[in-house]
């Protein structure tokens, strides 16, 4: 079971705390760290959540990460951690200095949120436990909001099956030149799906679904020990969200999804998802904003990249009502979809999402969304065949936002999207139902990290999908992720793609680049290599466009 808010504040935060105010953390002393009998830093460090003055830095203390308690092979004992932010990797120029209390409450994590650094700069931190310090992590703060920013460079990804294959799309993030990779959600499965890694083993701890709060912290434990994953949170600053597999598949609100029987009674889900939230705030770079109150966790919020870029991290999770029409595939019968008192978003969100169009003056107005924006048909033929868990079961809240957006003068939407292990490049109209209905804004979805196996570059979901959605303009069904370059003349899209990860190595290509101008909405293809279109940024791939 989770614990309270207060007790989590009581005994899990107070090293942080008292960073955040400038003081030794605890203020009573220090705490002594143990003889290590292995890596306190085996799951490595973190940043995230970057303003123009500061960043929250992560780490978590786990000599034996896989102890089948999910404690990590800590002790009950508190420990103080020390960390140093530097100019340089040789930490010559240390531009800050503080200590926080791990604790047994938060599994030995730690969150100090630094601030009073300079804005839209980079910087090298590290962590010290007794006589052994942490692997050294790189991050930035962003320009401060409505500086004139030239260019900005991030990646997003989602959907990372530990059982599904390897995570080499992040050795090939790592290496990129980009400011800030954004999460969508399904950081972790709650159990083994899409089993296809070569060489696997599931060790016990591993074989049954997460429900509890040392099952989802031992599923942490499991992502965070792939080194490729350690090396991009190490090398740039995360902005994390949550979709369903960081509690349960499908999960809405209060009720529970498709999981394990016994926690699908309404008050041992809620239960499971406190113990879920706990997990996800213990092993991710969030700020105090964001731990958890029970069942309760506040990740809706915004970054703002100089007067280029502001994005708006939505939460389509807890808060929406139930998918209608039962949960699954739903035709034109389900007249349910369009009720007006249905949300994906909750009122509260919903309205604080549509106040931000009118206050926000960046170039580029992004929304980083869990489930499909745009209308996804997979009946090619005169029916039709959406899926009720995106936002095609929720069309008030669609038509709500996309119509708030223009009527109160964004002047360019882009949403970016995960879970559905698919490349899509696609409009976003207005009103679905009204076929002469404008293109507003454009959304592209990002594929998997792993899920879903190997892929392929087409499949028959990807035929029927655009033959039955002529706004959606490109798919395919491989591994990787999404760069992104933006300025204030073009957003620049590149899917970059891995042939395979049921084994370690792939190498990687970017498979398509699309683009969306300034002032005008909705996607087309980037020129090929070769084409008078200026310094192309990364390297497209050999194959066409599917059609």
């Amino acid at each position: 079971m989770g614990l309270s808010r207060r007790e989590l504040l009581r005994f899990g935060t107070a090293g942080s705390i008292a960073v955040l105010v400038g003081a030794s953390a605890a203020g009573s002393g220090r705490f002594r760290a143990p003889r290590w009998l292995g890596d306190p830093f085996s799951l490595g460090v973190a940043s995230g959540d970057p303003t123009s003055d500061g960043v929250v830095l992560w780490t978590r203390l786990a000599p034996d990460p896989f102890a089948p308690d999910g404690l990590g092979g800590m002790a009950l004992a508190p420990v103080t951690v020390e960390y140093e932010v530097a100019h340089d990797e040789y930490f010559q120029r240390v531009v800050a200095r503080g200590s926080a209390v791990a604790t047994r409450a938060l599994a030995h994590t730690v969150h100090p949120e630094v601030h009073g650094l300079a804005p839209d700069r980079w910087y090298f931190y590290r962590f010290r436990a007794g006589s052994v310090i942490s692997p050294i992590g790189r991050t930035r703060t962003a320009p401060p909001p409505g500086q004139p920013t030239a260019r900005m460079r991030f990646a997003f990804a989602s959907c990372q099956a530990w059982t599904a294959g390897f995570f080499t799309a992040y050795e090939h993030m790592s290496a990129e030149d980009l400011d800030l990779v954004v999460h969508l959600g399904d950081y972790i499965y709650e159990r083994g799906w899409n089993r296809g890694r070569e060489g696997m083993t599931v060790q016990p701890q591993f074989r049954d679904e997460a429900v509890d709060l040392p099952g989802y912290r031992l599923r942490y434990a499991q992502a965070k020990a792939e080194e490729p994953l350690r090396a991009a949170h190490a090398a740039f600053p995360w902005l994390v969200t949550m979709d369903d597999h960081e509690v349960d598949n499908n999960w809405a609100a209060d009720a529970p999804g498709l999981g394990f029987d016994i926690h699908r009674i309404p008050a041992l889900f809620r239960r499971r998802r406190a113990a879920a939230f706990q997990a996800m705030y213990e092993h991710q770079p969030l700020r105090i904003g964001q731990l958890p109150s029970g069942p309760t966790m506040h990740l809706h919020r915004r970054y703002a990249f100089g007067d280029l870029a502001e994005i708006t991290m939505l939460d389509t999770r807890q808060y929406r009502s139930r998918q209608a029409c039962g949960d699954g595939n739903i035709g034109a019968d389900c007249a349910e979809r369009f009720a007006t008192d249905r949300t994906i978003l909750g009122k509260r969100q919903r309205d604080w999402l549509v106040d931000g169009f009118t206050r926000s003056t960046a170039r580029w107005q992004i929304i980083g969304n869990q489930v499909a924006m745009g209308q996804s048909d997979y009946d090619p033929g005169p029916g039709t065949d959406l899926g009720a868990d995106a936002w095609d079961g929720y069309v008030a809240d669609r038509n709500t936002v996309l119509g708030a957006a223009t009527d109160r003068g964004v002047r360019n939407l882009v949403v970016i999207t995960g879970d559905r292990h698919h490349n899509y490049a696609a409009d976003l109209r207005r009103d679905y139902s009204d076929p002469e209905s404008p293109v507003v804004a454009s959304e592209f979805t990002g594929t998997s990290i792993t899920s879903g196996g190997d892929g392929a570059d087409i499949n028959a979901t990807g035929r029927n999908l655009l033959a039955a959605n002529p706004d959606m303009k490109f798919f395919n069904a491989q591994r990787g992720y999404v760069r992104v370059e933006l300025d204030h003349g073009v957003w620049r899209n590149d899917f970059r793609v891995v042939p395979y990860i049921r084994r370690p190595h792939a190498p990687i290509h970017t498979r398509a680049s699309y683009v969306v101008q300034d002032r005008v909405p909705g996607v087309t293809e980037a020129a090929r290599p070769g084409t008078p279109s200026g310094p192309e940024f990364g390297t497209a791939g050999p194959q066409s466009q599917p059609r």
